[in-house]
């Protein structure tokens, strides 16, 4: 939920206002213009409405979340009123796109290029948003309501992550591994320095990246850094 407020904030606060911004400067919008102006309109209008949609987001779906995580729960609402009624928010950006492209052909302006890009950023961004709305938030509260329709705890089954595994969850031998590949150093290295063959130290790197989803070493210089394993300053300049 955390996540899904900023990236509103992220649609609504910095990014759509930054595309319009380059979009006034791309296209004449002083009035003579009759298509700038019907274009610029519509994207006023598009942007109204994903703020609408993001609104009842924040104020009815999140607060209802967050009534049910405190033990609550809400009478005639689920989470399924939310899913029944959620859509792509990214079709009018698209047609926005095809009639800039349509009726706005001017050659060598690279300011409206450039406004092009962020538009199809924009879409293809609003798109993975509603994909984490609809394939991760909505499944998880929906496990929730069941839970507390059969009064059964609430449980912590979530798969792994970088961001979610404790440096507590990895072996004392698997943290020494990291702290040393953090450092620079080779898999024949840190074998040579902890008396392990090359080979043992290749499955101890294979466990740490299956249990920590991080498979490079700039990945677990990051995380050997952000749980205290190395300090900064025994790292290698890059």
């Amino acid at each position: 939920i955390e996540y899904l407020k900023k990236a509103h904030s992220y649609f609504l606060d910095f990014n759509m206002p930054l595309i319009r911004r380059k979009l006034i400067e791309a296209i004449d919008c002083s009035g003579r213009d009759q298509v700038a102006m019907l274009i610029l309109k519509f994207y006023d209008a598009y942007t109204e409405e994903v703020r609408r949609h993001m609104d009842y987001e924040d104020k009815d779906v999140f607060t209802y979340i967050d009534t049910l995580l405190s033990g609550k729960y809400t009478e005639g609402y689920s989470i399924d009123v939310f899913a029944s009624g959620h859509h792509q928010i990214n079709t009018k950006l698209k047609e926005l796109k095809d009639i800039i492209i349509r009726y706005l052909p001017q050659r060598e302006n690279n300011l409206l290029n450039a406004v092009l890009f962020d538009i199809i950023n924009c879409e293809q961004d609003l798109v993975s948003h509603c994909k984490v709305e609809d394939t991760l938030l909505v499944p998880a509260v929906r496990e929730l309501e069941a839970r507390m329709a059969e009064n059964l705890p609430m449980v912590d089954d979530t798969v792994a992550t970088a961001g979610s595994v404790s440096a507590d969850m990895l072996s004392n031998r698997e943290k020494e591994i990291i702290a040393h590949v953090a450092r620079g150093m080779s898999n024949k290295e840190i074998a040579d320095k902890l008396f392990l063959s090359v080979h043992t130290v290749t499955t101890h790197r294979r466990n740490i990246s299956n249990k920590l989803q991080i498979h490079s070493p700039a990945g677990l210089a990051i995380y050997a850094v952000v749980n205290g394993l190395v300090n900064i300053d025994d790292l290698e300049p890059v």
